[in-house]
């Protein structure tokens, strides 16, 4: 038997603008790792993949001038972990995540880091719902409102930035990020983070409080290795 959504999830449909023919893919987005095996990790990792496709065919639109390096710049600013976080806060998220005992006293409904997360997977749910065209349309409402421009490239590069520059400037193949171990409690993990280069067939590993800052760590290491190269 199907069970209806609850008013809080239909409320956020119609805020999506896309009524899910599977709402518990969206109940599943919001979900925390903490509050259940039944978590947004693997929809949160395809909904990262569609944001950054959607928002690359917004910029080819928009910048059409920029060369490719600066366009992934300007990418990596939009959907950098502060301009997620303020996009879930307007969607009320924080309010609609599902968080284990230890993760909600500890404040996880504010943490930056866990309502990025949540909006990629919110992003991936629509995708898995209803396709690409309707996962793209969102992103577009999404950053509507949020100033894209070509002096965003002035914007300082984060390693992962650098580190996707370095690659493209050599025709070569973008890094692959992979969590290979997770540490400590629900509600305070680490997360020990992979970053393979695979013409190099080398792998750096990186730590952080969330998968983006472990992603960062690694690349930053991977950074150190690569720079080796052009001394």
């Amino acid at each position: 038997m199907r069970i209806s959504p609850s008013p809080e999830i239909l409320a956020l449909q119609k805020r999506l603008q896309h009524e899910f023919s599977d709402p518990k893919l969206l109940v599943q987005a919001l979900t925390h790792r903490s509050f259940s095996a039944d978590h947004n990790e693997r929809i949160e990792f395809l909904g990262d993949s569609v944001l950054n496709l959607a928002v690359a065919g917004l910029l080819y639109e928009q910048l059409s001038q920029l060369p490719e390096g600066d366009l992934s710049r300007v990418r990596a600013n939009l959907v950098k972990q502060d301009t997620l976080h303020q996009l879930a806060v307007t969607l009320g998220l924080p309010a609609l995540l599902r968080l284990g005992e230890g993760e909600a006293k500890s404040g996880g409904q504010k943490r930056p880091s866990i309502l990025a997360d949540a909006l990629e997977a919110v992003i991936g749910a629509v995708y898995l719902d209803g396709g690409f065209q309707k996962a793209d349309l969102l992103v577009r409402r999404l950053f509507k409102d949020v100033a894209i421009n070509p002096q965003m490239p002035a914007i300082g590069k984060d390693p992962k930035t650098e580190l996707q520059e370095w690659l493209q400037g050599r025709k070569m193949n973008l890094p692959i990020y992979r969590v290979v171990g997770t540490m400590g409690a629900a509600h305070k993990q680490t997360f020990d983070v992979e970053c393979e280069i695979s013409e190099f067939g080398r792998a750096e590993r990186g730590i952080g409080g969330s998968r983006r800052a472990g992603e960062q760590a690694a690349a930053a290491a991977m950074l150190m290795f690569v720079k080796t190269l052009d001394a």
